[in-house]
């Protein structure tokens, strides 16, 4: 392939870090001239860096400055507002292009799978974290933020953000790039009390260190770890002490120990940390008025592992709103296999199989969460992007990727202009990242976010077509 005259064309389905540094890893390849197009069915790119990252964290935000060098490629292509399975099949694509990789990431919310999950109160983080960031399809949710106590279950890094983001004070939120819609909105929240259930001890949660120091160096809030909860059970010291465990873990219950002794500084608001707690039930009449919780052990399962068992102790905690944070789950694209066990697309290093555990199918590439399931940072997705790619150059040279009976870069171009008339390129994207910055800089802030397809389409350039 690298011999002839014709370029590797891909496609790429999901802008974010998994797609970006896939498309990264083809344009430093040696071995072929890659024609990259990136599709995604929002108006604007990078993925949960712009939908998932917190608006406190300008830093992590920086990453899309390597994704930017990634876009301003020659043979870089994004193409915005457009929807794979529904505008353009996966089969319409697989006529115009070489490979497929897809980077779309796991968009659904695991369930606790418990009784009152669904009363009006009871959100999934994934859409909190999406209303506070702009997200279109979760502009207009409205949350209730009356009550004094919110619980947050989960112990990862986004329960770690709801629970910063109900403490953040509006001085600290209105120079960041939060939505303005929730930044109004958060201003007048009466909640004072957050409270943050992980169903395993302190060694086990899996928040990474920043997320943790964070929680403590609050400007109006104060952080509260009982010093029971820190007492580490046998099989938890062990562990800590073993070659298993990580550097991580070991730092995280130093800070908590740190914490459980602090002398809370009578702050406006409280961030209470619980372990071995895990939600029975979510209770109230027509909606969320509390969460019914139990006391848990670890044990020692079979395989070494310690694992959370119900003690039977139960007490009901008041809360007028409850964020479940157990984690992303993938979801299926039309025309592409899918595990629904894993919630994953079956593949081997990347190269996606016709089913599990099955033979590869030509031509077809998965990278980032969908690939792997929904664990890691974003650098994480680096060397799992190029895993994958790596794979695909194999496929190349051997001759095992797609005919592309279409290979012209104007055939995507004409079915677009078709189906997607009122698609967003790289440029136009461009238009909208100034219009925000622009907006944002005379009030001290990074942008002012655009939350509605409408509002970005015009921030674009873009004539709306879709209803």
């Amino acid at each position: 392939m690298s011999e002839s005259p014709q370029p590797l064309r891909v496609a790429i389905i999901g802008s974010g870090p998994s797609g970006l540094y896939a498309a990264g890893a083809l344009q430093r390849s040696t071995e072929v001239k890659a024609q990259v197009d990136v599709f995604d069915r929002l108006p604007t790119p990078w993925g949960l860096v712009r939908a998932g990252v917190a608006p406190d964290h300008p830093n992590i935000k920086a990453v899309t400055r390597m994704y930017e060098k990634t876009a301003s490629h020659p043979e870089f292509r994004f193409f915005g507002n457009v929807e794979i399975g529904s505008d353009i099949t996966v089969e319409e694509l697989c006529e115009r292009y070489h490979a497929v990789i897809y980077a779309f990431g796991a968009a659904a919310d695991r369930r606790l799978g418990i009784a009152g999950e669904d009363l009006p109160g009871s959100w999934a983080a994934t859409e909190f974290v999406a209303w506070y960031n702009g997200h279109p399809d979760y502009r207009d949710l409205e949350f209730d933020l009356s009550g004094e106590r919110a619980i947050v279950v989960g112990n990862g890094n986004v329960a770690a953000d709801v629970a910063r983001m109900l403490a953040l004070t509006h001085e600290e939120l209105r120079v960041t790039d939060v939505a303005d819609h929730a930044l109004e909105a958060l201003r007048d929240s009466a909640i004072r009390e957050i409270v943050v259930l992980g169903r395993r001890g302190p060694a086990q949660a899996a928040f990474t260190n920043p997320e943790v120091l964070e929680l403590g160096e609050l400007q109006d809030a104060d952080i509260i770890v009982d010093p029971k909860d820190v007492e580490l059970d046998e099989g938890s010291r062990r562990w800590l002490e073993s070659d298993a465990s990580d550097m991580t873990a070991r730092r995280n219950v130093e800070i908590f120990t740190e914490y459980s002794r602090r002398v809370p500084e009578g702050k406006r608001k409280r961030i209470v940390m619980r372990f071995l707690t895990s939600p029975v039930e979510i209770v109230g009449d027509g909606r969320v008025e509390g969460v019914v919780v139990e006391r848990n052990e670890l044990v020692e399962a079979d395989d070494g592992t310690l694992k959370a068992k119900p003690t039977g102790q139960r007490e009901t905690i008041p809360a007028s709103l409850v964020f479940r944070s157990v984690g992303y789950r993938g979801v299926a694209l039309p025309g592409v296999p899918f595990d629904e066990a894993r919630a994953v697309i079956p593949n081997d290093g990347g190269r996606v199989l016709a089913e599990p555990g099955g033979e590869p199918l030509r031509g077809h590439y998965v990278v980032g969460w969908i690939k792997r399931g929904p664990t890691g940072i974003i650098g994480t997705n680096k060397r799992d992007a190029q895993e994958t790619v790596k794979a695909l150059l194999e496929d190349v040279a051997a001759g095992k990727v797609l005919e592309c009976p279409q290979p012209e870069r104007e055939a995507i171009e004409s079915l677009l202009a078709e189906r997607c008339p009122d698609h967003v390129t790289y440029a136009h994207w461009q238009s909208i990242d100034r219009a925000e910055r622009e907006a944002g800089e005379p009030q001290g802030r990074p942008r002012v976010k655009l939350c509605t397809v409408p509002e970005l389409l015009d921030a674009a350039g873009v004539s709306v077509v879709k209803s």
